[in-house]
């Protein structure tokens, strides 16, 4: 397998046709199928459905693309870091759930850090793809919310994927509420006063879990739910 033939596999996906897909690589038609069927002899596996109406990915193919673009990917940065002419230029990355107290920090490092030239990236996304970003080295660090009831999974999946991780502190819930509401004038608030608020949540896709939510009592019905992408 080579690294070549992983860039026709992401190509022909993306034009949707063999023959675009040639033109666009510069290479004969009949060359680059013969390319894609070395490549499914060598993998022993069919990664394209052929027929007259087009050509379309198998189920196989559609795993197998997947990690064709985390390879690809992973070269990029490899030929990005070390054979650009900005190759000094320093490349930091932190995938964390939405959290201002991140993008605070993330501030302070770059107002604190001796930096002439750098690209830093900042990625407020879902718990699976925090994990995913860090297992496959598209962040340095990624900052999830762990509790009594998450916390087992979570670091399950820590270990399974040959990741460490730090405490870095204990958050303490809070409530923050209009000067006119009428909670404002209590001394102290339980969960009962709450019930009739809307309870917001961040969308976590199709790895949507209890266990990968990041807001506490995820796992208590509410009457009245809001589910957000982003902020």
């Amino acid at each position: 397998m080579r690294i070549q033939q992983l860039h026709y596999i992401i190509k022909i996906v993306e034009t949707g046709s063999m023959n675009e897909a040639a033109k666009q690589l510069y290479i004969t038609q009949p060359s680059l199928s013969n390319a894609i069927r070395d490549l499914e002899r060598e993998m022993d596996i069919k990664i394209f459905n052929r027929n007259p109406k087009g050509i379309t990915l198998t189920q196989d193919g559609m795993e197998f693309l997947s990690y064709a673009r985390q390879v690809v990917e992973q070269t990029n940065l490899l030929e990005e870091r070390y054979k650009s002419k900005d190759h000094n230029r320093e490349l930091f990355s932190v995938s964390a759930q939405h959290y201002a107290f991140v993008v605070n920090a993330f501030v302070s490092l770059l107002k604190g850090a001796d930096m002439s030239q750098y690209e830093l990236f900042l990625r407020e996304t879902r718990t699976y793809e925090i994990i995913d970003d860090v297992k496959n080295f598209r962040s340095e660090i990624g900052v999830l919310f762990l509790n009594s009831y998450n916390c087992d999974v979570l670091t399950k999946m820590f270990d399974d994927n040959h990741l460490t991780y730090t405490n870095l502190f204990v958050a303490q819930p809070h409530i923050f509420v209009s000067k006119s509401n009428p909670l404002a004038s209590k001394k102290s608030v339980s969960l009962s006063d709450l019930e009739d608020f809307p309870y917001l949540s961040y969308e976590q896709g199709l790895h949507n879990s209890f266990y990968f939510s990041e807001e506490i009592m995820s796992q208590i019905p509410h009457k009245k739910s809001i589910v957000v992408s982003d902020r």
